[in-house]
């Protein structure tokens, strides 16, 4: 899609995705280029907000580069500084229910409080562990929530498939979205997703959509891209979110938001 020449004059707000947008698909590196260009954008007075369904304990690099306002879990908890500008709480007897009952089947839960954490020692679960890593850049097994009794913003079941169906008949009034082969999202029936999220952003910060770009490579972005003003799907998305942009920039390893910043003259 067309967009105006003057949209550099246009844009107050950048909503960036992490992993594969930010990071490098290839190894989850930020390159210098990419660095540059984000301290560029809020050195102009631009507005850079994370958006990702990393919890927030794991954005503590970029909030240090100046990025402080943050949309993690999906949008499940937005934070701009240390003032909230929105959570959705899992109630806790869902989570409960749900946590002896994968208790039970031995299958791994993760916790997305303030931090990240475990439901159980599954470290010797290669699937557990591969999926860490391949979602969140985890490396290290990551601690085991010692108590239920705190906000919890969102919950995955690491199952595949097959394994998720005793789930799915057991809690039929959640939602499963699955993201990755062994992961899944659990959500209560109050879906959370990017685009709403930086729709609370920007009533916070008083920005129209129209002054808003953002970019992304995944599904779960499509929604955001969409909803902005200006949508830029990086070159490693798949084909679904390039339909949905207006602009498609080079890959996150060839410094596809640096790029893309250049061709509308935002830096």
């Amino acid at each position: 899609m067309d967009k105006p020449k003057h949209m550099h004059e246009m844009i107050k707000i950048v909503f960036m995705d992490i992993d594969g947008t930010l990071l490098s698909e290839v190894d989850r590196t930020l390159s210098p280029n990419t660095e540059r260009a984000i301290k560029e954008l809020l050195r102009r007075g631009i507005q850079v907000v994370l958006v990702t369904g990393r919890p927030y304990s794991l954005c503590e690099e970029f909030r240090r580069m100046g990025m402080d306002t943050i949309i993690s879990a999906n949008g499940a908890l937005i934070k701009s500084g240390e003032q909230v500008i929105h959570k959705s709480v899992l109630s806790p007897d869902m989570v409960r229910t749900f946590s002896e009952f994968a208790q039970e089947n031995g299958h791994g839960i993760s916790y997305f409080t303030e931090s990240f954490a475990m439901n159980g020692k599954y470290e010797t679960n290669k699937r557990i562990t591969n999926a860490l890593q391949d979602t969140l850049g985890i490396m290290d097994y990551p601690e085991t929530l010692p108590s239920l009794e705190r906000e919890i913003y969102c919950l995955c079941l690491y199952a595949d498939q097959a394994e998720a169906e005793i789930y799915h008949k057991q809690f039929p009034s959640l939602n499963f979205v699955r993201f990755h082969e062994y992961v899944s999202n659990v959500l209560e029936e109050n879906v959370v997703s990017k685009s709403s999220a930086a729709e609370k952003v920007l009533t916070f910060l008083n920005i129209s959509r129209e002054e808003a770009m953002a970019f992304g490579d995944g599904e779960n972005d499509i929604d955001l891209l969409e909803y902005v003003g200006l949508g830029v799907a990086m070159g490693n998305g798949g084909e679904h979110i390039k339909l949905s942009a207006d602009y498609v920039t080079r890959k996150a390893s060839e410094d596809g938001i640096a790029h893309a910043l250049k061709a509308f003259k935002l830096i």
